[in-house]
């Protein structure tokens, strides 16, 4: 008897262990599953393009290409610039000699001239004095006339307001311009600058360097084309400009907010990548048409954009290319 009722007992237990053991086995298969939103690579190229028009003489990368910053790109042909800039130089260097001449006197050589007519007008001045005292002494003796000595003093007044005449030349050719005509001239010279710089500047736009590293994706332009001002004539990708877009339901949009980190996979790419959220679109709009699939069915979604955190991973990733993203806390 005690037997048969222990029999029982363990077979109540068995069954209670058997029926905890299927509930398990509900509740994990029907555990919901950690989300993951399809979505594809996207590029953010750098357009390179020159500031001024010209034929293309030389495209020094093609498309694939990896390039570094500061590397070569293209060049536009730059001999017209290259006239232009040596006569904005000669141009620049006259008008600052002109400025300076300015600032001086007359050269030593008219200087030489005016000391010496200044010397000569002295001469006359002692020869027409002592001529006048001459004059004088006759005079006293009544040997000459009145008029004579008025011819003798008369001759004095005229010798000294020469020499009068030749030293304030003298002085006048020591002496700068005068101060407007230095400001003219220094103005000219300033614009004569700044228009040789503008060619300077025009003459470094004829040679494009890359602004960033990066790969080159495509080109546009082949030599000896003519290419407009601000054309583009290759793009290039730089790591930094690789993202991710996909969209997710309103309904988990709480699990990837701004700044979330996630796992980015695609088929090829090898170990799954850590991407950071880096936007979250403020409007919602219809799924599109292109992400439908059976795990995927709210009509309302939201788009967001991931980030790889390291440059070698985002350069894993080809623009168009379909990406899986999962929460990094999946992983």
């Amino acid at each position: 008897m005690l037997d048969h009722h222990l029999g029982k007992r363990r077979s109540r237990l068995r069954a209670r262990a058997a029926l905890l053991l299927a509930a398990l086995s509900v509740a994990a298969c029907t555990r919901e599953a950690a989300p993951a939103w399809a979505g594809y690579a996207e590029g953010e190229p750098v357009y390179a393009a020159a500031a001024v028009a010209g034929r293309l003489s030389r495209l020094a990368v093609r498309g694939g290409d990896m390039v570094n910053e500061g590397q070569l790109l293209f060049q536009l042909d730059d001999s017209l610039e290259r006239a232009a800039g040596a006569e904005a130089e000669a141009r620049a260097r006259s008008a600052a000699a002109q400025a300076r001449n300015t600032e001086k006197g007359r050269r030593r050589e008219e200087l030489a001239i005016l000391e010496a007519q200044l010397e000569q007008a002295g001469t006359q001045v002692e020869l027409a004095r002592s001529e006048l005292q001459r004059q004088q002494q006759l005079l006293a003796q009544g040997f000459v006339q009145r008029a004579r000595v008025d011819d003798a003093a008369l001759a004095l007044r005229q010798a000294e307001a020469r020499r009068a005449e030749v030293a304030a030349s003298l002085r006048s050719g020591k002496l700068p311009a005068r101060v407007d005509e230095r400001a003219s001239a220094e103005a000219l010279a300033a614009a004569a600058s700044q228009a040789r710089a503008q060619v300077d500047w025009r003459l470094a736009q004829m040679s494009q360097r890359a602004t960033t590293a990066g790969q080159v994706i495509d080109t546009y332009r082949e030599p000896g084309e003519w290419i407009a001002a601000g054309t583009p004539v290759l793009a290039v990708l730089p790591a930094s400009g690789r993202k991710v877009r996909f969209f997710v339901p309103q309904a988990q949009l709480a699990t990837v907010p701004l700044g979330a980190n996630v796992l980015l996979s695609c088929d090829g790419c090898g170990e799954p990548m850590a991407a950071r959220v880096s936007f979250v679109s403020p409007r919602p709009e219809y799924t599109p048409p292109v992400i439908y699939s059976g795990t995927q069915r709210a009509k309302l979604v939201v788009l967001i954009e991931a980030r790889p955190l390291r440059a070698e991973d985002a350069r894993r990733l080809q623009p168009g290319q379909p990406v899986d993203v999962r929460p990094a806390a999946s992983s």
